[in-house]
């Protein structure tokens, strides 16, 4: 590990040379390339100096320890305290950014959200996930674009899918891709019973137009009118767009827009993400099998979450976690929650790459 952070930091002091050359600082594209190249590696390095750092701090303190002066000696201990707690510290760090960055964290994202087991109770859970959604990109000052939407009179949504704009989208959110399991006692159980319900939810991430090249003979695009939300001007005039990949049998339906032409470029960006997914996926057969990857099969059985309302508990069964207050969780208070699954997910990382490292 320790040699990697060397050529890490060699590296790093390679870039900055060469960027303050006068023949690199007149070349915009290659200063551009190289300042992007620095950037990702500027916190391993610094948190490595700071490593260093503070090993040459301890050595010294080490050797005031022995001091005639007991004055001095006692102060050395001390400050060997404060040292080694703070090496820990920069350790867990330094452990934390050598996990693999994913290319794609800094992306905005696709999330698609449908109401599984529970009938009414499962959609009127996938609109409690879906206010949950929008509550924490407000709180991280994200915006979202609703592609497509199907309500049910009572407040629930069957299905909907909605793009994520905002820095480091996907890097939060990946990890909520799966079956959410809920257990309360419905509005509409009269004689108190608790239901156990659930709905699905994936995470894709938007994908560039260069990543994914579709000929437009493989496309099937009808237009047609909305029948959700929306004003009088929405019904009447035919905007909405169902777009389906005929190699691949994925559909893509887009409404929220009055405009045929927005509903038309969210529809294809919707669709580029699926596409990319389905590449990256082990399974390369159809879209349903992808999502069923990701998201499992929507039965109660399969889930990767539990909100408890009658205990006011919420466990992520992926990592042991339990944590209460439910409310402030659907009001979009997620990073607690976020922040220990993304920790305990890439410590598994890290521990699988220096597994691999140590065996070749």
């Amino acid at each position: 590990m320790f040699d990697r952070l060397e050529a890490t930091e060699q590296r790093y002091d390679e870039l900055t040379a060469e960027m303050a050359r006068p023949e690199t600082s007149g070349d915009y594209g290659r200063l551009q390339s190289m300042a992007k190249d620095r950037a990702s590696i500027e916190d391993v390095v610094l948190l490595y100096r700071a490593w260093t750092g503070n090993g040459k701090a301890i050595a010294e303190a080490r050797a005031v320890l022995g001091d005639s002066d007991p004055e001095m000696s006692a102060l050395a201990k001390e400050e060997l305290e404060r040292l080694t707690v703070e090496r820990g510290q920069i350790e867990e760090k330094l452990k934390r950014a050598l996990v693999p960055k994913d290319p794609r964290d800094e992306r905005d994202v696709i999330v698609e959200i449908r109401a599984g087991t529970g009938g009414d109770e499962a959609a009127l859970f996938a609109a409690n996930l879906y206010r949950m959604y929008s509550r924490y990109a407000d709180r991280r000052k994200w915006t979202i674009e609703v592609l497509s939407a199907n309500e049910i009179g009572i407040g629930g949504i069957k299905e909907v899918v909605f793009e994520v704009h905002g820095r480091g989208a996907y890097s939060r959110l990946k990890y909520e891709s799966g079956a959410h399991r809920v257990q309360r006692v419905p509005a509409t159980e009269a004689q108190g019973r608790i239901h156990t319900s659930t709905a699905t939810v994936a995470v894709l991430p938007a994908v560039e137009e260069v990543e994914i090249d579709i000929a437009e003979g493989d496309l099937k695009i009808d237009i047609f009118h909305s029948g959700g939300a929306g004003g009088q001007n929405v019904n009447k005039v035919a905007t909405a767009v169902r777009m389906t990949h005929k190699p691949t049998g994925i559909v893509v339906v887009c409404q929220d827009e009055r405009s045929q032409l927005k509903n038309r470029n969210k529809a294809m960006a919707a669709l580029r993400a699926k596409l990319l997914y389905q590449k990256q996926s082990e399974q390369a057969d159809e879209i349903s099998g992808a999502r069923k990857q990701q998201v499992g099969s929507g039965e109660r059985s399969d889930k990767i979450r539990t909100y408890n309302f009658p205990q006011d508990r919420l466990t992520d069964h992926r990592i042991g976690l339990t944590v209460h207050n439910l409310p402030r969780i659907m009001d979009g208070e997620l990073d607690d929650v976020i922040d220990a699954v993304s920790a305990n997910i890439q410590a598994q990382e890290l521990e699988e790459s220096v597994a691999e490292g140590a065996s070749r």
